[in-house]
């Protein structure tokens, strides 16, 4: 349980200053030179998949869409909320 008496989800992970190689090549690929967001870091056992659901939030919010990118962040906003997530 976590503070708040809600289930939360613990994932192992590693931090980016103690990531090899290819785990170093994945939190860059995904977060520039800013420090990786939390749900990134949650792939950090497997960087294909971080890798990819970087690409797949890229494709979803950036690509060409008949939303604008305001709605696509409200949507995103609307089910974070509802999800109980503060991202």
């Amino acid at each position: 349980m976590g503070e708040s008496g809600k289930k939360v989800a613990a994932v192992h992970t590693i931090p980016p200053e103690k990531a090899d190689d290819e785990l170093a090549r994945a939190y860059r690929r995904v977060a520039g030179k800013r420090p990786p967001a939390h749900i990134y870091r949650s792939h950090s056992l497997n960087p294909g998949a971080m890798v990819a659901h970087g690409q797949l939030y890229k494709a979803v919010m950036f690509a060409d869409s008949p939303l604008s990118r305001t709605q696509r962040e409200l949507v995103a906003t609307v089910v974070s909320f509802d999800n109980e997530c503060h991202y």
